[in-house]
């Protein structure tokens, strides 16, 4: 991982999986007989989760074993112990046998919390698993069920593929869940032309995220850059690195409003300057405080934030566009690095769809405007081209000034095919054809202060997910999702499409996969229910992993195309309707209300 930054840049230790081991405790032969069994569950779904997970910021996820199997309600509470001094931020309990369930559990109301019960014979593990499960339910403490779908001997250390994919979706959900706990929004400015996902919601933050939210006036921008509060070597740094790596594309400004060769050169190193700002205001600088600035030293702890820009800035300042596709994807002037989640005009609730997608994919997020539904007939009438393959029921054009991150151009690759991965999986070659694909464009006339904008295309057959979080009086926040696939256009097609909206913004062709039913039943209907105006793009079908995150933090799923066997959720969604999936979800929700009330 040669020049690749793994840290922890935010103030609190990482989150660790617990591991409960639950045993029938009645000794004289019953207990004795499952120690070594049960216990060598727990390490082995501590070793296979410690194996297959990394935190996103590449640091290696911890599991925390009980350091005894727990048979009753002391050995509980030792476990509960034990893990508060650990950091421990979701439990997983295993077992390959009967034991008492109320006398077992873990009763933490705001710990996500799952069940293996092992899929055997000898001892009904699974028994347990059902009685454990009633009890949670009675208890309003939902838990996720893990159980095997083949039988299998005492004594088998294996784990099954179905249930390591349920405990991998449920840890990583449970991890995203923790990592946020405790940590800020930053908003940086207000909200943006009356763009209503720029309104902060404080009661949504704290009771369903667990999250704080922290203020800054953009005029705070302007007194560091004045007072030089920001680390200059970096900055020379910096800015060599953009002049030598980022490509000048066209400026379509008519003459009168062309800005000079001088005021561009300005704007380069205003727009840098930017970018140090708003990182070293999200999650501090040590270097601020050796220059005497011990308090801007220390940073919000922000785990995602927003720029207001438009148009209290963009009136009179360089746009904030650099800034955001710099922060967002993986890699700067000082190499390759965990992507910063950092939402264009402050859409708050877009940021955090953001964040929810880099928590479960470790990867770089595409902040877009759900642009333009272009229909066969359209395409057709406008460019002569008939669309075909998977674009031939039509596709969405998003598109946005903002944080598309560079990651988003589609040029790093898993198994031969365009991908957006892991920061610590990206290679130096894979940074530069990023670079190379991305055209940084005068920004457009209505931004009149200047600055630059992304100009790429995505590149078509990326597996993606589009996601969006909103907000509905007296329901609360909704997710809608929409797993589909990148499409490319022949290149006269694209320019024709994307003159009509902006060609120096970069563009993501998007095709949802279609169910033939509902609001999946074509195109058209999905982008005609669409919630917003934007959503955040993440790389793979992750819906399921979204769905399983949402209704930890009951948040119901109001829109979705995820195949049922891939749909994870607490035991208890069952009991409000299984024949209705959908308004089972939105009942559970209710009735249980957010993680944190």
């Amino acid at each position: 991982m040669e020049n690749v930054k793994v840290e922890n840049r935010l103030q609190g230790s990482m989150p660790k999986i617990g591991i409960r081991p639950v045993i029938d405790g009645r000794r004289g032969g019953i207990r004795e007989s499952l120690e070594d069994v049960t216990m060598d569950m727990a390490v082995t779904v501590a070793r296979f989760l410690s194996e297959n997970i990394k935190h996103t910021n590449g640091l290696d996820v911890e599991c925390v074993i009980a350091d005894t199997c727990i048979g009753g309600v002391a050995e509980a509470a030792q476990a509960v112990e034990k893990f508060a001094r650990a950091g421990v931020g979701l439990t997983i309990t295993v077992t390959p046998s009967w034991c008492y369930p109320t006398e077992t559990m873990d009763t933490d109301p705001h710990m996500p919390k799952a069940i293996w019960g092992f899929n055997g014979t000898e001892r009904p593990g699974a028994v347990y698993l059902a009685a454990a499960l009633s009890a949670h339910n009675q208890k309003g403490l939902p838990a996720f069920s893990i159980y095997g779908k083949d039988v299998q001997d005492m004594g088998d250390n294996s784990i099954p593929d179905d249930v390591q994919a349920k405990l991998l979706q449920f840890a990583k959900a449970g991890l995203a869940v923790a990592t946020m706990r405790g940590k800020s929004y930053l908003s940086m400015g207000s909200v943006s032309m009356g763009i209503a996902g720029c309104i902060v919601d404080e009661s949504f933050f704290q009771n369903y995220l667990g999250m704080r939210n922290e203020y800054v006036d953009m005029s705070e921008f302007v007194r560091r850059m004045e007072r030089g509060i920001y680390d200059h070597e970096e900055f020379e740094k910096a800015l060599a690195w953009t002049r030598e790596n980022c490509q000048i594309g066209q400026d379509v400004n008519p003459p009168h409003l062309t800005r000079t060769d001088e005021q561009k050169q300005g704007d380069w190193e205003t727009v840098v300057k930017m970018t140090l700002i708003a990182r070293d205001m999200m999650v501090g600088n040590p270097k601020l405080a050796q220059m005497g600035y011990g308090e801007e030293a220390l940073g919000r702890n922000a785990i995602a934030a927003g720029f207001q820009g438009q148009r209290a800035w963009t009136d009179h300042f360089p746009n904030g566009d650099f800034m955001e596709a710099i922060l967002t994807s993986s890699f700067d002037w000082n190499g390759i690095r965990e992507p910063f989640m950092l939402a264009t005009e402050n859409d708050t609730l877009n940021g955090i769809t953001m964040l929810f997608g880099h928590l479960l994919t470790d990867a770089a997020q595409i902040f877009a405007d759900v642009r333009t539904y272009w229909s066969p007939d359209a395409v057709k009438r406008v460019t002569g081209h008939e669309l075909t393959g998977s674009a031939a029921n039509g596709i969405i054009h998003l598109i946005n000034s903002g944080p598309a991150a560079l990651d988003g151009t589609g040029r790093q690759t898993k198994d031969g095919k365009p991908a957006m991965k892991p920061f610590w999986e990206i290679t130096q070659d894979e940074v530069k054809q990023c670079l190379e694909a991305t055209k940084w464009c005068p920004a457009v006339d209505f931004f009149r202060g200047g600055g630059y904008s992304t100009d790429f295309t995505t590149r078509e057959g990326m597996p993606v997910t589009m996601a969006r979080i909103n907000l509905i009086k007296g329901l609360g926040p909704v997710l809608q999702l929409a797993e589909g696939y990148t499409v490319e256009l022949p290149d006269d097609v694209h320019d024709k499409l994307d003159q009509r909206s902006n060609p120096t913004w970069p563009t993501t062709w998007f095709v949802p996969n279609l169910t033939g039913e509902g609001i999946f039943k074509d195109v058209y209907a999905v982008m005609n229910n669409w919630g917003s105006n934007h959503g955040a793009v993440s790389y793979g079908h992750i819906g399921g992993d979204l769905i399983t995150l949402a209704s930890m933090l009951r948040i119901p799923v109001c829109m979705h195309n995820v195949p049922e066997d891939r749909v994870f959720r607490p035991s208890t969604w069952t009991a409000f309707g299984v024949m209705e999936p959908t308004g089972a979800d939105f009942r559970a929700c209710a009735n249980f209300g957010p993680l944190y009330r």
